[in-house]
């Protein structure tokens, strides 16, 4: 497929599209995708917070002729570029969030916002995206059918961004929704997916165990609630183990602590905060449950009682087969063989679920690992980079992606 003719065919005349053409664009545009990127990531905002990032996108999509539309269930806005034949409508999507990490980096575009950063590439998403839609704008007399970018609020923080964009119509009329995360762990220039379950749903847990407190050196005449809590850790991590089939994938954290004031007082209060990680939907509700009997057995056993909170949050990201194989052809034709590849499943989330659960559509992982640039800290961590080589990749491919989509009468 490299270097096809992508063929447009509307009001009895031919369009023509070529990927050379869009390849060669999208390394004109390098430059300022990389100072928008920067910009984004000096200046980062936390989920439900994305006050300056949206009105930055919106003043750019606006300038560029797109129908642009605002506030769309938070911070989120659409924008959509209708070509001048009719045709399908294709979704590509963006996030746009920071994290509340202190940003390390020692570089000229290190966050300036403390406690602040991009650690997940968040900034890189919404820069290809937008730069997608700069050079889509220009092809808007060559276009059959219709493009959405879809620039989302609150990825990182449930109930997140996606659901209630949604709610508020940014699916409506799209026929096929594309999405790309930039990927440490890949080096830049592969990329992957996978043609089933690639993400697990992600829940949350929080709970109090209510003991009572008193002196250290009289324990006897308290109900420990540190000791407690340490017992329902153990126990808890039993789940995995003997409660789960040898053969299913599922994770049981507890990530937080909180219990006791002093080396010499028995706490009468312990909180805990935790996560599961599951791909199936019914493991899901059993893992639930199980967590919740084996705290209120572990409290009842010692005298204590507890308090749970238990949260579901995002599904499983479930891809559509057949756009898993798009993405193989799609990718197949600019990238070599080897680096274009099909992923095992991991354990962390993302919203972009709720979008799968709509319409047909894929998430595809873009490598953006590169040591020699520092660009090898996991998501997440206060040193994280990315080799911004990875956007060019990203766009191209989004790119083509929505041409194989729009070009029905072109040539597979």
């Amino acid at each position: 497929m490299k270097g096809r003719n992508v063929s447009n065919t509307g009001a009895g005349d031919t369009l023509i599209i070529q990927g050379e053409e869009l390849d060669k664009e999208w390394e004109a545009m390098y430059e300022t995708m990389v100072s928008w990127r920067r910009h984004l990531h000096q200046h980062p905002e936390l989920s439900y917070k994305e006050v300056n990032t949206a009105a930055f996108v919106a003043e750019k999509l606006t300038e560029w002729g797109l129908d642009v539309r605002t506030g769309v269930g938070g911070y989120g806005l659409i924008a959509d570029l209708q070509g001048s034949a009719p045709g399908p409508t294709v979704a590509l999507r963006a996030d746009m969030d920071a994290l509340p990490i202190q940003d390390e980096k020692q570089c000229g575009y290190a966050s300036k916002v403390p406690g602040i950063m991009h650690a997940c590439g968040h900034d890189a998403h919404t820069s290809t995206l937008l730069a997608a839609a700069k050079i889509w704008s220009t092809k808007k007399e060559r276009l059959k059918g219709r493009i959405r970018f879809i620039f989302q609020h609150a990825e990182e923080v449930t109930p997140g961004g996606a659901a209630s964009m949604i709610e508020a119509g940014a699916l409506d009329g799209v026929d096929v929704v594309y999405g790309v995360h930039l990927w440490t762990p890949l080096p830049v220039g592969a990329v992957g997916s996978n043609p089933g379950a690639m993400m697990a749903a992600a829940d949350e847990f929080h709970f109090e165990i209510r003991g009572k407190g008193g002196h250290g050196g009289m324990p006897h005449q308290a109900i420990d609630s540190v000791v407690i809590g340490s017992h329902a850790v153990v126990n808890l991590q039993t789940i995995v183990s003997r409660t789960v089939s040898p053969i299913e994938s599922c994770v049981v954290t507890i990530g937080s602590i909180n219990g006791g004031t002093n080396f010499n007082v028995i706490a009468e209060t312990c909180k805990m905060k935790g996560t599961t990680r599951t791909f199936d939907s019914a493991l899901r509700l059993q893992v639930k449950e199980r967590i919740e009997e084996i705290v209120a057995s572990t409290c009842k056993m010692y005298g204590a009682e507890s308090v749970m909170d238990y949260r579901l949050g995002y599904p499983p990201l479930v891809n559509h087969p057949g756009e898993f194989e798009r993405f193989l052809e799609v990718a197949s034709g600019m990238l070599p063989e080897d680096s274009v590849l099909t992923i095992e499943p991991v354990m962390a989330a993302e919203d972009f679920a709720y979008y799968l659960q709509q319409v047909p559509g894929c998430f595809i992982f873009v490598g953006a690992g590169n040591a020699q640039t520092g660009a090898d800290y996991p998501h997440h961590h206060p040193k994280f980079d990315l080799d911004e080589r990875a956007m060019l990749t990203a766009g191209k491919l989004l790119t083509r992606m929505a041409l194989h989509v729009l070009d029905e009468t072109g040539t597979r």
